[in-house]
């Protein structure tokens, strides 16, 4: 490919510059929107797992599937769902993620058992995949300039941040009031009114050569996600012959999907973008994320109920100081040099986390505020990882490929998540008193995922070392590091 080809936008190919950046306002708040509600589902149950668990009479079996039933969805079909969003319509896409939502979110409002519950969740996680994946490459599409690219990773990563932040906090307050169901009736409400404004605003856009959907390496890679995460999962209890199958099936579905994806003349993901040592480096960064990061933030709050005796609300607040920081640093992120941008701003935000995870250790027991500055430090170094991931996960692919970039970075994310959030239970439990984590099991959690980090920062600095914040893509063609249309 010797030049960039620009998306279709409908329902005018060729209106002029000005006409599409106006249109990239209302969409790019749309996206944030979207992508705020999709954190928010996934980070709703850890402001409150106690309550629901007593009222669903979930067992700790079933309380480990609240918390992972969302993500095991949302990783299994993301990559899936920006192939479907590049070929067939973002937008499209975009309608139908805040439409599962809605439909799993009432699920959940009235299960009366575990079971309903967490298949509600799972809905749940399909849908927060569709949005997920579609929404950077909708703005994408209709960014022009390097200040809109900037704008753009910025928002997103805020909004991430912002969702995280939102989501134990609004289930903490409801938890207060007695009002646990109340969460999933709002996110109903709002992911509906969301759906039908998204139809009427946002622009769609599409691959200027949409191709068939990748049936076969879709039903491989969905396989061998589900198989390893129900494996991670599982295997947070200990080695079974049941995890044991699980994971030697996950490796086998994954070995079916590079030899289907070799094979196929349009394949799902391009193998061969793998040899791109930025769009390598921006997955692993985004599987790091969800080792070094989501992992212990995931865990945090039930630590800060169980053994530091805060309430729901309590302990969404402490969190607050880590997700709210990382809200304001990703809107700021666009003021780094250029210098620090692309895979270096990978790095320094892996850093930094690492940095905040440590200050942590040994701050507890004592005052709980001895936690907001190692909290606020990694908030910080996570907001300037949000915002760089979202830019390189666009920047790295061919930009008809905008949405698959996405959903391959976020896949990375939330598998890293799963893998981090079970290394976490593991360390944390086993160091601790029994099944609780105590404060050495929580400081060893927070050692583990410091380290975790600095060699996920380490080894995407290694693969970057010779590139400069510019990225090649594998056909040759020289882009910025930042989404291009």
């Amino acid at each position: 490919m010797n030049r960039l080809t620009l998306d279709r936008v409908e329902p005018t190919p060729a209106e002029g510059v000005g006409e599409r950046s106006s249109r990239l306002a209302p969409t790019l708040a749309i996206v944030a929107a979207g992508t705020f509600l999709a954190l928010v589902t996934y980070t709703g149950p850890l402001g409150n797992l106690p309550t629901v668990a007593r009222a669903l009479a979930a067992g700790a079996n079933g309380q480990t599937w609240i918390l992972s039933s969302t993500s095991v969805a949302l990783a299994a079909v993301l990559l899936t769902a920006g192939a479907l969003a590049d070929d067939h319509g973002r937008r499209r896409v975009f309608v139908a993620g805040n439409a599962l939502i809605a439909a799993g979110s009432l699920a959940c409002a009235l299960a009366t058992s575990t079971a309903p519950f967490i298949l509600g969740r799972l809905v749940e996680g399909v849908g927060s995949a569709g949005i997920v994946a579609s929404s950077l490459g909708l703005v994408a599409a209709l960014a022009r300039t390097p200040a809109d690219r900037a704008m753009i990773s910025g928002v997103w990563g805020a909004s991430v941040g912002g969702g995280i932040a939102a989501g134990p906090v609004i289930t903490g307050f409801l938890d207060e009031l007695h009002l646990w169901r109340g969460f999933y009736a709002l996110l109903a409400l709002g992911t509906v009114a969301l759906a039908l404004v998204a139809q009427r605003v946002a622009a769609e856009s599409v691959a200027p050569t949409p191709r068939p959907v990748d049936l076969p390496g879709a039903g491989a890679l969905g396989l061998a996600l589900v198989l390893a995460l129900v494996a991670l999962t599982e295997g947070r209890d200990g080695l079974t012959p049941w995890v044991a199958t699980a994971g030697g099936g996950a490796l086998a579905a994954a070995a079916l999907f590079v030899v289907v994806e070799r094979r196929r003349r349009a394949p799902m993901l391009e193998l061969h973008l793998f040899r791109d040592r930025q769009f390598t480096g921006a997955t692993v960064a985004a599987l790091g994320t969800g080792i070094g990061v989501i992992g212990v933030m995931s865990f945090s709050c039930n630590f800060f109920i169980t053994e530091l005796g805060l309430s729901s609300l309590g302990a969404a607040l402490l969190l607050l100081a880590w997700s709210g920081a990382s809200t304001g640093a990703a809107l700021l992120a666009r003021c780094l040099p250029p210098a620090l941008q692309g895979p270096r701003q990978l790095t320094l935000g892996l850093a930094g986390v690492a940095v905040g995870e440590l200050a942590m250790v040994g701050a507890v027991p004592g005052p709980v505020w001895h936690l907001v500055p190692g909290l606020a430090v990694a908030g910080v170094a996570s907001g300037v990882l949000n915002a760089g991931l979202g830019r390189q996960a666009v920047a790295t692919v061919p930009p008809e490929r905008a949405s698959v970039g996405s959903g391959a970075n976020n896949t990375a994310r939330y598998l890293g998540s799963s893998i981090g959030v079970t290394l976490v239970v593991i360390v944390a439990t086993r160091t601790g008193a029994g099944s609780r984590p105590g404060f050495a099991g929580w400081n060893h959690a927070l050692i583990l995922s410091a380290c975790a980090a600095l060699v996920t920062a380490v080894v995407v600095a290694a693969l970057t070392r010779r590139e400069n914040s510019s990225s090649r893509n594998p056909r040759g063609t020289r882009i910025t590091a930042t989404p291009r249309t």
